[in-house]
């Protein structure tokens, strides 16, 4: 670092006859950064930087992603007390509390949210990818196309390496690239917190806005991610760290709920909302309030990342656990005999969970296949069982979720042939439940098996699956480099027949896709 003497000395001087920091008037002059490091941020002098691979961002915050939001019980308070806005073409807004805001206009709506978060994970990058996914999920909720964001940015740009920030900035345009949304503009400030967000403007068709007040006795609820993310990033907070349930989560968070929020929608699913700060059953109980029913919850089939209810029945509950118990208040019932630790998974505070979809039962078996042929699992947790003014019920195994529904965490069964006694119907679930089971991370991670996936349906010269686990790779950001290599090892192993298949079907794709600016590779 390069000092000038001469603008230290006289910014200093300053200072000190006006008794306090002109760069912060909370301090006086001499400052304690001064005193401590030798250096005058009023004159402009920065620490020489600690190289970005060496902070640990999770070590600077005090609750991480989408725990650091507010009680959501003070918020609903304050929210509860300020004017209505009474705009006709307001179709959703603050009085719904819903996921993203929605304004008619001619032909089509606009939809609109913003959301901001602490570091969840130690890597710039990964945090980066994870917020933005985290902030354009509220349009995919409603149902809508996010278009375009702004950014918000708080970082302590005086004290920490400006490559930490770009870093950051950089991990979320991936994201929004992989999501077709386009970064316009925003704006930063310095703070000593650092945090992340974007203002996301997308558009929905007024005639299939999928808001969360809409549930019907009757429909399934489908949870399209596991739970967990909050005790996991509490854990590795207080030094109790659960690795590969760390790595699972942050592969989640990553990851855009853009595959289930099209499934929902082609669906007709009859509301939805998506799972974060608030957790499972404080978002879950804004539905059932807004919709004027009863969900009966089966705890003991909530996915979960590895480790996760370990921590929780090892009495690892972080504060905003507590928190979102008293939002949820006496609405939640616990049935007699229904396990501690997945009722606490429920309200665990999530950073970029999934997508929470009510549908009614005769599209169930629809919604989780096309989940499964985009590369997401689908989780039957429960159903809407009545009309009340909103409940939960908290029920153990077997209590809720029905023997037709397919969407289990253990292993699916083969699938038997019709002529020992399974129908066309039931074998086809049984087929779209091995799927999903063995698209999800295991000892092998989900990317790696998209690539083995697709060297696999290569060699086998099926073009529609093909076309499905490239669109997959997508979302999952993998690289087209990557692709290439995993098809010409199936081309090595298969041959010109092999190639050929290949050549001939991204041709005809790419024909298909003249005209509309899409790209078939």
């Amino acid at each position: 670092m390069t000092v000038d003497i001469q603008k230290r000395r006289r910014v200093m001087a300053r200072s000190r006859e006006l008794g306090h920091c002109i760069c912060d008037p909370r301090r006086p002059c001499p400052c304690d950064v001064f005193t401590s490091q030798g250096i005058c941020p009023c004159a402009g002098e920065r620490p020489d930087p600690v190289p970005a691979e060496q902070v640990r961002l999770t070590e600077l915050v005090r609750n991480a992603g989408c725990a650091s939001k507010i009680a959501p019980g003070d918020l609903e308070e304050i929210l509860s007390r300020l004017p209505a806005v009474d705009d006709p073409r307001v179709l959703c807004g603050v009085a719904a509390g819903d996921d993203a805001g929605v304004y008619q206009l001619d032909g089509k709506c606009l939809v609109q949210t913003v959301d901001v978060m602490t570091p969840c994970v130690d890597d710039a990058r990964t945090f980066g990818r994870i917020c933005a996914a985290n902030c354009v999920s509220d349009v995919y909720a409603m149902g809508g196309t996010p278009l375009t964001a702004l950014s918000i940015l708080a970082f302590p740009s005086e004290t920490m390496s400006s490559q930490i920030m770009y870093e950051m900035l950089a991990g979320a345009m991936e994201v929004l690239a992989e999501a077709e949304v386009a970064l316009i503009g925003g704006h930063s400030i310095k703070d000593e917190q650092i945090m992340l967000g974007f203002a996301i403007t997308g558009t929905v068709d007024p005639q299939h806005v999928t808001e969360r007040g809409k549930a019907a006795v009757g429909d399934v609820l489908v949870l399209t991610k596991p739970l967990g993310s909050g005790v996991l990033n509490f854990a590795k907070q207080i030094g109790r760290a659960h690795e590969a349930g760390l790595r699972q989560a942050e592969q989640s968070m990553a990851m855009l709920n853009r595959v289930a929020s099209q499934a929902m929608t082609r669906c007709n699913a009859t509301a939805c909302t998506d799972i974060t700060g608030f957790g499972l059953f404080g978002h879950l109980a804004g539905m059932v309030r807004h919709s004027k029913v009863t969900a009966r919850i089966d705890v003991e089939h909530l996915p979960a990342f590895d480790g996760a209810l370990a921590l929780l029945a090892g009495n690892v509950i972080p504060g905003t656990i507590e928190r979102n118990s008293e939002y949820v208040g006496d609405d939640l019932v616990r049935e007699p005999g229904t396990d501690e630790s997945h009722v606490l998974l429920g309200l665990d505070a999530q950073t970029s969970g999934g997508l929470l979809i009510a549908i009614s039962p005769a599209r169930v078996d629809e919604l989780l296949n096309l989940l499964a042929e985009g590369g997401v699992s689908g989780h039957v947790i429960g159903r809407v069982s009545e009309a009340s003014q909103g409940r939960i019920i908290a029920a153990g195994s077997g209590a809720v979720v029905s023997e037709r529904v397919i969407a289990r965490r253990e292993p699916a069964p083969a699938v038997v042939p019709e002529a020992a006694g399974t129908s066309i119907a039931e074998a086809r679930r049984s087929f779209g439940s091995l799927m999903r089971s063995t698209a999800q991370a295991g000892a092998v991670d989900q990317k790696t098996k998209a690539l083995i996936n697709i060297a696999l349906v290569t060699i086998q010269r099926c073009g529609p699956c093909l076309l499905s686990h490239l669109a997959k790779a997508r979302t999952l950001g993998i690289a087209q480099e990557q692709i290439d290599e995993a098809i010409w090892c199936a081309i090595a192993m298969g041959g010109a027949c092999v190639k050929v298949f290949y050549d001939e079907l991204m041709q005809s794709q790419a024909e298909a896709d003249k005209g509309t600016g899409k790209s078939c590779c």
